[in-house]
């Protein structure tokens, strides 16, 4: 979850400098000064839109670094440094990639893979993670970050996003353009006022809402992170378990719901519309039901 979030609000912040960047630089008075052009404001979305997610993608290992304090892994110096780096150098050769950095960093028991290419991707684990695992846990979560990178989710998160980002640009400017020219009742010559509010609030608007498409996919890969975790170990029951711990559940004692490959009846609050993770049952149930 750490790189998603991650990636999302490095993007909305780049987006955000550019837009008052390129505003302040008469833009958006170009793009209205005969009236609304479409065409160069699509360009203009586009470019403003791709280019917030690419720089993301870009700088998202030194800044997950950086925001977690990951360490690297340059010179293995305990056994469990050792077993780190050849699991996941094991793990990437099967699944054709290559050898990531590997990190560790102080916290609750997580991971999380970034990287903008395949073949110099990190993979980093907490100490909690360590901590509270078996090795055979652990190497299904590493398997699960290996899979995230061999299926190329970071890119294919960056697209969305840039997308996304274009939809938001272009709308919140129309939108802007028309609240505008209702408030002047069309006898201003460019964007007033009324458009420059109008477009902020907007692009707040329609980013929540861009967010909520984002983490849709999001929890798409998830999912096929698991099932590539599953085959890269052979089994499902070391990822399984993996999820059940990470869910606070001994994997000894699952619930029925989830022995049966049952999906949890609760409804998810409003706010799991904006999670990069589906519920771990839902994870589970889904493991157990593709090794059937």
């Amino acid at each position: 979850m750490k790189r998603i979030l991650l990636f999302i609000g490095t993007n909305i912040a780049v987006i955000a400098v550019m837009t008052v960047v390129l505003s302040v630089l008469g833009v958006d008075r170009f793009l209205t000064a005969q009236g609304l052009n479409l065409p160069m404001l699509m360009v203009f979305s586009l470019i403003v839109g791709f280019t917030g997610s690419i720089i993301s993608l870009l700088i998202s290992k030194p800044m997950a670094k950086w925001s977690t304090g990951a360490r690297v892994i340059q010179a293995p110096s305990s056994s469990t440094e050792f077993w780190l780096v050849d699991t996941v150098g094991k793990l990437a050769q099967k699944a054709g990639i290559g050898m990531p950095e590997v990190a560790i960093y102080e916290g609750e028991p997580n991971a999380f893979a970034t990287g903008a290419f395949k073949n110099s991707a990190l993979v980093a684990v907490s100490t909690g993670l360590l901590e509270s695992m078996t090795r055979e846990e652990v190497e299904a979560v590493l398997g699960h970050e290996v899979a995230h990178v061999a299926n190329g989710d970071m890119v294919t998160m960056t697209l969305i996003q840039g997308v996304v980002n274009t939809f938001v640009v272009f709308l919140s400017r129309v939108v802007g353009y028309a609240v505008d020219r209702a408030l002047s009742k069309g006898e201003n010559d460019g964007p007033g006022i009324g458009y420059m509010v109008t477009v902020m609030v907007c692009q707040i608007v329609f980013g929540i809402a861009a967010s909520m498409i984002v983490a849709w996919f999001s929890r798409h890969r998830e999912f096929r992170a698991d099932a590539g975790a599953a085959q890269l170990l052979g089994s499902p029951k070391p990822m399984i378990h993996a999820l059940a711990r990470l869910g606070g559940v001994e994997p000894s004692n699952l619930p029925q719901s989830m022995a049966s490959m049952g999906i949890n009846n609760e409804k998810p609050g409003f706010m799991a519309l904006f999670s990069s993770h589906p519920p771990i049952e839902q994870r589970i149930a889904a493991l157990q039901q593709g090794s059937r």
